[in-house]
């Protein structure tokens, strides 16, 4: 059963024990008419209500007090996923040409030098070409210079001849050694090189593992020198950026952990633990941007998702009372404490190790208190004003005090009183809902 079905039939609950109040007390509410009160019983201000004990009983009323709890104080936070720049990768490739695969699509997860698509150029033919006959030349050349130095020691040869030969071999091996890192960049491996299998294409791989984010060309399609054929995405250092108040920077450090979710589906947590915190405000705010490197399992997580997240501070003692015992009315918070007059109030309070017991077992003490009212109208006739809502034994009084929320954990919430209230004093810890829903429905529908 969800939480609204639940106060739709407490509610209905309590409207039956109210109009069986009101028939008890009918007799009562004649005998104050009689003696020309000027106000019904019921009338009350909006600030203030009062329930009989039976009232209290079916709505499951509960009386306790403010409390001293440690409470995890936090901070919310906004922000979006990031993937840090060395684990994002364009796949280009080093020389242009026709595409003429393409092995990936979009999603698809690729590991570093994995193939992603092939590239055919006539250039590619000519590379080749000339490394093979750099190569020759350079065999010829160093056989040539071998021979000279034969002839130089008989003195049959000019030591400029073998000087000539020198600088012949240093420009065939500059030569060859500038097209085999050409090869070797565009991925053609000049080891396994000969005249037998010269290739017309070359491979475009991917440069990092990681899942490819998009592609964007087509078979048949010419790319430049440069140009992107697909990037990668490697989520596995998925971090967070939140952005984070001036006011509230202090209380962050490195180390700290964080819980956030998904803004549009906030139905799973994840955590991340704080890494490094700028030292500069974000352009056009004054929001300062913190880094959290994502734990644990990523699994559903995309970069550039919004997030929202909740930043665990340190643990404190503060004053708080249950959630549930907080009411918002017209923007306001409030909770409901006991009136003083009301002497009915020991028989709900329980102790302070039994704070929330349920009302029960005073149906004795109400009939002998309906006798009373029978026979002893003379005593009634001093009370004045709400005093007459007090009557021991019949009801107890609730008044709205204002409040202010802060940290919310383990089902408590901390407070801050707005109005002095005494140090004593008992609120409604339970059923806080339906004191505002009869202090409301007489506040705003009597009138004199």
């Amino acid at each position: 059963m969800n939480r609204k079905m639940k106060n739709l039939i407490l509610l209905v609950l309590f409207g039956i024990g109210f109009l069986s109040s009101c028939g008890k007390n009918s007799e009562t509410d004649q005998v104050h008419d009689d003696h020309g009160d000027g106000h019904s019983e019921e009338h009350e201000e909006a600030s203030s209500t009062t329930f009989t004990l039976e009232q209290i009983r079916s709505v499951g009323i509960e009386l306790g007090s403010i409390e001293r709890k440690q409470l995890t104080s936090s901070l919310k936070a906004n922000g979006f996923l990031k993937v840090p720049n060395q684990s994002r990768a364009n796949a280009t490739s080093m020389m242009g040409g026709i595409v003429t695969s393409i092995n990936i699509q979009p999603g698809s997860n690729v590991r570093r030098g994995q193939v992603l698509a092939n590239i055919t150029n006539t250039s590619f033919v000519s590379m080749q070409e000339e490394f093979l006959s750099a190569s020759s030349k350079l065999e010829l050349a160093e056989l040539e210079l071998s021979r000279l130095k034969e002839l130089l020691e008989g003195n049959a040869t000019a030591t400029k001849n073998l000087q000539q030969a020198e600088a012949e071999i240093r420009t065939l091996l500059a030569r060859r050694s500038g097209l085999q890192k050409q090869l070797d960049m565009i991925g053609i491996d000049t080891d396994e090189l000969d005249p037998e299998n010269i290739r017309s294409s070359v491979s475009v791989r991917s440069p990092i593992s990681g899942t490819v984010a998009k592609v964007d060309v087509n078979i048949g399609s010419f790319v430049e020198p440069g140009s992107l054929l697909a990037e990668i995405v490697d989520n596995s250092r998925l971090h967070l950026d939140l952005f984070v108040y001036e006011k509230d920077l202090g209380k962050l450090q490195v180390g700290q952990t964080i819980h956030f979710t998904l803004t549009n589906n906030p139905g799973r947590e994840y955590d991340a633990k704080i890494f490094s915190i700028s030292n500069t405000f974000e352009q056009n705010t004054k929001a300062v941007a913190v880094h959290a490197a994502v734990e644990g399992n990523k699994e559903g997580l995309i970069d550039g998702m919004n997030i929202t997240a909740i930043v665990s501070l340190d643990n404190n003692v503060l004053d708080a009372v249950p959630t549930e015992a907080i009411v918002n009315y017209q923007g306001i918070d409030y909770i409901f404490m006991e009136s003083k007059g009301s002497e009915v109030s020991d028989s709900v309070k329980g102790n302070d190790s039994s704070r929330h017991e349920n009302i029960s077992g005073k149906e004795d003490h109400a009939d002998e208190h309906d006798h009373e009212h029978d026979h002893g109208h003379g005593n009634e006739e001093e009370l004045t004003g709400n005093d007459k809502t007090h009557v021991a034994g019949e009801t107890i009084t609730f008044v709205k005090i204002p409040v202010k929320k802060g940290t919310t954990d383990v089902g408590y919430t901390e407070i801050a009183l707005l109005e002095e209230i005494p140090a004593d004093a008992k609120i409604a810890v339970k059923g806080a809902f339906f004191i505002l829903a009869k202090m409301t429905n007489r506040g705003e529908g009597h009138s004199h």
